[in-house]
């Protein structure tokens, strides 16, 4: 064999070699049909593999896992001792309960030397802290708690913060009640979270103000808790009148639940997030502190105002308060520290204990390779003292750091965030909502709609709801929230589809419809046995604004008489069927400016990411500037719901001339206010140089100007647009309009085109409103803005002017006669010739 293939010459060697390139190529395709790969896939696996393993050489992690920060908060002091008169004579009830008295430790005994090596010294407590919760932080207390006939109720909620660990709980109930009560029958019983903590009779005399005290048991102390008290009263031992005006008792408004717990401590991760930086179970303000960069540009501007707009609406309508500090030690106990920004314009950064290591003012990954200028980085940890938590949102360019804060703006970037660090590679971009679509308002361009298309307060679908009770059962309430710049026509109906059960008196029971409080329509139960009905009422125009509501009122008296305030044993009940129907006429048309609008948000947060909001500053702005920006930021934030935040903040040389094209926020004091030539066309009320004031042809300098002024006007750029000037003669002033966006109390009263905002107290209190005086002025020629086609127009005119309709129909028709006489005439002319 060996010979003959010497006598084949040089062929054998390439014939090897051909059949050595066919086994290997068939050994290939065995082994890939193995794995169930294609040859084509094997080779993109491997370039993903050689993709993945140069995004990981280049984003390494650090190679020890960093310790969890941890947050200590420091106890809180106790409120100073505030007596309360007690009551002449003490309750009989065993419900009155005096303060308990802590017990002296004992003494212990002496331990032998023997064992003292085995004896571990344990730990001190931390001390204890006490939050004080009076009655009349709730809106619906007041002056007094109203609670009238044989049988009221009245609930209040409370919660509790996360980190609070409850040694002890009071309830102090002080009241006052009518003097005609008949003390054996009647009663106040006090619940938490449906466990009863007691009763107390109402056998005060005349005047007499009462106090009952109730130890809570800790376990009962939950996230969320509903504080129930519940009275019943009678003005004899035999027969009461339940229509006796006499029926009444009063809950003071300095009752108060008094919590006594160890603050616990925090271990900071995003899983977490937005806690501990914002607490929904708080019972104070949120406090946001940001660390004021170097140089303050156009980038850091929109990324803390974004950061800001999406923090207040993580705060479900909780007060967020706001700070800027220079040095990280000015941030106290109680707040929560935000640092946006590169390293060179954060050089504190540096002071910080982090996860990732920064040199020579950049971000370096684990390896000591600076991470690229499109890679953002997100840190949390806490200050020197542990008492401060710190969210960083950095990176080596600012094109990063804005990648990074708008990682924690979108809701479903947010949720993918875990642990201590998080590199941000690629952020997806979020499409802008329609301009209309508003959650939580009626569906846009719809004429005919159900209850079920709409949605309620927990953001569902309207379903039947079903209410019970003798004789007013608790009101159905239906949202009808119309958009700011919609309103309804005559012809717009509501048809109710209800149902209700037996033993109902049809002489006096009925249902009724209000909108706003008002009633609008309603009928009477017609069927003593219970039944289906419907009714269509109309709606009137005037009433339906963009806060609306509406409310479905049964009323059903039973078929046997309520006698000596004894209620029958029969429940009755009513429901609201989600099948009930709407027939709309709509229009869209909106008179600008009126800062009444921005209790919506209007125009500002249409659409809901404000997109189509630019803020512009001084371009060396101040730190009352910067905090009126994310003031102003925090309360479009809290009006708007959206997926993300997409406004822009500028400084005045770099706004664009496309950002012109929106709704523009212009910020500042009057002598450097970045849009100062755009207010100069305005007429009415201005303010100028030296503390000056115009307004018509009068003018005046005052000293000092303390005030701070809201303005709009239609922008100058695009006559659908608004212009919004926040502006003051002071810094004062600018706090002033910082206090108005803040406090919702105070934001509700402006109106016109100019507010002028000032506080009447040293020490305003953000309860009192009246601590604050606004000023509203309607100076300008409001502009009309139509969305809505010709024929809609003509329509809403003569509606509006209905009057015009029977002459104007005289003058067509006499129109009409008049050609047609003249064409007669001609006609008769030329058959003549």
């Amino acid at each position: 064999m060996r010979n003959w293939l010497n006598n084949l010459g040089p062929r054998p060697s390439r014939l090897w070699r051909l059949w050595g390139l066919v086994g290997v190529g068939i050994l290939f395709t065995l082994l890939v049909s193995l794995v169930g790969l294609s040859p084509t896939q094997a080779q993109s696996g491997d370039a993903v593999e050689q993709q993945e393993d140069a995004v990981i050489q280049r984003h390494r992690l650090p190679q020890s896992t960093p310790q969890a920060p941890v947050v200590r908060p420091q106890p809180r002091p106790r409120p100073s001792p505030q007596p309360v008169a007690p009551a002449p004579r003490p309750s009989p009830s065993p419900a009155t309960i005096p303060a308990p008295t802590t017990p002296a430790p004992a003494t212990p005994a002496p331990a032998s030397p023997q064992s003292e090596p085995a004896v571990a010294a344990s730990p001190e407590p931390d001390p204890l802290s006490e939050y004080v919760l009076q009655f009349n932080r709730a809106p619906v207390v007041g002056n007094a708690l109203q609670m009238q006939g044989v049988l009221s109720q009245a609930r209040l909620g409370f919660t509790r913060p996360r980190h609070w660990q409850v040694e002890s709980a009071q309830v102090l109930v002080r009241f006052r009640h009518s003097p005609a009560l008949y003390g054996d029958r009647s009663n106040l019983t006090v619940r938490l979270n449906n466990r009863h903590l007691g009763s107390v009779p109402l056998n005060r005399e005349d005047g007499e103000i009462g106090n009952v005290l109730f130890d809570v048991p800790t376990d009962l102390i939950e996230d969320f808790n509903t504080l129930i008290m519940v009275v019943q009263q009678h003005t004899s031992d035999t027969c009461t009148d339940p229509t006796d005006p006499t029926l009444w008792t009063e809950i003071l408004p300095d009752s108060q639940v008094a919590i006594r717990y160890r603050p616990q401590p925090m271990t900071l991760d995003f899983a977490s997030y937005p806690y501990p930086f914002l607490d929904p179970l708080g019972l104070e303000a949120d406090r946001l502190t940001y660390l004021r960069p170097k140089t303050v540009d156009s980038v850091w501007l929109t990324a803390s105002s974004r950061y800001q707009a999406v923090a207040s609406r993580l705060t479900n309508s909780r007060p967020l308060e706001t700070q800027l500090v220079s040095q990280i030690d000015q941030a106290k106990a109680g707040d929560s520290l935000v640092v946006i920004g590169t390293p060179a314009e954060q050089p504190l950064l540096a002071d910080l204990e982090l996860p990732f290591t920064i040199q020579n003012q950049q971000v370096l990954d684990g390896g000591g390779n600076p991470l690229p200028n499109t890679v953002g980085v997100l840190m949390l940890t806490t200050t020197v003292n542990g008492e401060v938590p710190v969210l960083v949102a950095t990176g080596n360019a600012p094109e990063a750091v804005l990648k990074a804060v708008q990682a924690l703006t979108q809701t479903g970037d947010r949720q993918l965030l875990t642990g201590q660090a998080a590199l941000v590679n690629e952020v997806a971009e979020v499409d802008s909502p329609d301009p209309r679509d508003w959650p939580g308002y009626l569906p846009q361009d719809r004429r005919r709609l159900r209850l079920s298309d709409l949605k309620g307060t927990n953001g569902q679908p309207f379903q039947d709801v079903t209410v019970n009770g003798l004789p007013i059962p608790p009101a159905v309430d239906i949202p009808f929230k119309t958009l700011p710049d919609e309103h309804l026509q005559r012809g717009s109906t509501f048809t109710l589809r209800y149902s209700y059960g037996p033993g109902i008196d049809p002489k006096r029971s009925s249902v009724s419809v209000l909108l706003n409080g008002e009633g609008i329509g309603g009928k009477r139960l017609r069927l003593a046995d219970g039944g289906t009905d419907a009714i269509t009422i109309d709606i009137p125009p005037d009433l339906v604004t963009s806060d609306a509501k509406l409310a479905v009122q049964f009323y059903m008296f039973p078929d046997t008489p309520i006698a000596c305030g004894e209620l029958p044993d029969q429940p009755t009940w009513g429901t609201v069927h989600s099948n009930s129907s709407f027939h709309l006429n709509r229009i869209s048309q909106v008179q600008m400016p009126d800062l009444k609008l921005l209790q919506t948000g209007f125009p500002l947060t249409a659409p809901q990411d404000l997109s189509a909001v630019s803020m512009v500053l001084p371009d060396s702005p101040s730190d009352e500037d910067i905090v009126t920006l994310l003031t102003a930021s925090g309360r479009l934030g809290r009006l708007s719901q959206g997926p993300a935040v997409k406004l822009q903040a500028y400084g005045a040389r770099d706004l664009p001339n496309e950002a012109r094209q929106g709704h523009v926020v212009a910020i500042g004091l009057q002598d450097d206010f970045p849009l100062s030539e755009a207010l100069q066309s305005v007429s009415g009320f201005s303010l100028g140089d030296q503390f000056s004031r115009q307004h018509s042809q009068t003018q005046l300098q005052t000293l000092p100007d303390s005030a701070g002024m809201i303005m709009a006007t239609v922008s100058p750029w695009r006559q659908d647009r608004l212009l919004l000037g926040l502006t003051a003669q002071t810094p004062t002033g600018l706090r002033e309009v910082q206090a108005a966006l803040r406090q919702d109390g105070l934001f509700s009263r402006l109106a016109g085109d100019t507010a002028i905002i000032q506080r009447t107290t040293p020490n305003p209190s953000i309860y009192n409103q009246a601590d604050y005086q606004v000023t509203t002025l309607a100076q300008q020629s409001p502009r009309t803005i139509h969305r809505s086609g010709l024929g809609a127009r003509v329509i809403t005119f003569l509606q509006a002017n209905w009057f015009l309709v029977p002459g104007s129909i005289v003058l067509l028709a006499l129109l009409l006669y008049s050609l047609s006489q003249l064409f007669l005439n001609r006609l008769s002319q030329s058959e003549g010739i």
